[in-house]
């Protein structure tokens, strides 16, 4: 598989929409910043202890998730990586100042990460087929596993979301193969949550 390649089309669509909206949830492609910070609250949950700890964000985006951490009063260092260009601009004006904050769109910004964690990069798998965005999940779940000392931590669409509301564009992951997966390949100490009032579940694993 070639992760470059297939990332092409997903670099331009999340770069059109920060430049469409902005640094908001819309920006990064969630429908409010209510369901964006319900996704963090249950991703850091990973993090079991109150800090200090490093966090690197795999596909940050505008770096929302470390205002949350800041509101948290989270005692943490952040890293954040993404793809496009355009959401690291976006970061960085609004971060960059911060001693503690550092980003970059090469993986080896994260390498010295205590926890990973991964909000929404499965999703959006465009054209391309089901066989080849699955090779791309599990390629991608065994980065954040070498990339997290202590731990890491994704959220995914689910199938079990109601037909009706199931888009062709977009990846809906069966979460009961991802739990057995982690469980079996990276951990014991697998959480699988969904029970959060969204579409979508979140898996933990800790060392």
């Amino acid at each position: 598989m070639n992760a470059s390649d297939l990332l092409t089309d997903v670099r331009a669509y999340y770069t059109g929409r920060i430049g469409a909206h902005g640094s908001t949830p819309r920006g990064v492609d969630w429908n409010s910043a209510v369901s964006q910070e319900t996704r963090f609250a249950q991703l850091i949950r990973v993090c079991d202890e109150a800090g200090p700890f490093t966090l690197g964000d795999y596909g940050c985006g505008y770096a929302a998730l470390y205002d949350h951490l800041l509101a948290g009063g989270r005692d943490c260092a952040y890293r954040g990586f993404d793809i496009s260009e355009a959401m690291l601009e976006a970061a960085r004006g609004r971060h960059g100042g911060d001693a503690r904050a550092a980003f970059g769109a090469d993986e080896s910004v994260l390498a010295d990460s205590d926890f990973v964690v991964a909000s929404g990069v499965f999703n959006v798998k465009l054209e391309r087929s089901l066989a080849e965005w699955e090779a791309y999940v599990l390629h991608t779940i065994e980065r954040l596993a070498d990339l997290g000392r202590r731990g890491f931590a994704f959220n995914a669409l689910t199938s079990y979301s109601d037909p009706e509301r199931m888009r062709a564009d977009l990846y809906y992951a069966n979460p009961c193969t991802l739990f057995d997966h982690c469980k079996r390949r990276f951990s014991r100490h697998v959480a699988l949550l969904h029970d959060y009032g969204l579409y979508e579940f979140t898996i933990l694993v800790r060392r």
